[in-house]
C-alpha cells in the first residue's frame, strides 16, 4: 500500500493541555518528581520545532509499535479522518545520548506507519 503524502497529516499548533500531565507522569519514572516538574515547565515554555519521524525514532532508540496497537490504531484513524494530532513532547537525555518521548509515542508510531519522512511538530528541551 503506498504511503500518504505529508500533507495528509494535520497537526495542532500547540500540544493539548492534558499532554503535559501525561509527560510529567512518565518523566517521574526517570527523574525525581521535582526534576520531572521542572522539565515539563520547560516544555510548556519551549517553542515548536520539527523533526522527521524516522529521526525521532533513531534518536529515541525505541521500537515501532505494531499496527495492532489500540492507541496507534486510534491515531491512524485520526490521520485518515484528517483530525489534527497534538505535537510531541521530547526531552534530550544528554547523559545517555538518547531522546525521551515524554508524550506522543503512539502518535509517532501512527505517523511513521503513514509516512516515515513526515515532519512532526515537537517541543524539545
Amino acid at each position: 500500500m503506498p504511503r500518504k503524502s505529508r500533507s495528509a497529516i494535520r497537526w495542532l499548533d500547540e500540544p493539548e493541555e492534558h499532554n503535559y500531565p501525561a509527560a510529567e507522569s512518565y518523566l517521574t519514572l526517570l527523574h525525581r518528581r521535582r526534576e520531572a516538574a521542572s522539565l515539563v515547565a520547560k516544555l510548556q515554555r519551549a517553542s515548536i520545532t520539527r523533526f522527521k519521524a524516522k529521526d525521532i525514532f533513531r534518536a529515541s532508540r525505541l521500537s515501532l509499535l505494531g499496527i495492532s496497537n489500540l492507541h496507534c490504531e486510534r491515531d491512524r484513524a485520526k490521520i485518515k479522518a484528517r483530525t489534527p494530532l497534538s505535537p510531541l513532547l521530547l526531552v534530550r537525555d544528554e547523559r545517555n545520548g538518547t531522546l525521551v518521548i515524554a508524550d506522543g509515542y503512539h502518535r509517532l508510531c501512527a505517523v511513521y506507519a503513514v509516512d516515515e519522512d513526515a515532519s512532526i511538530p515537537c517541543k524539545i528541551v
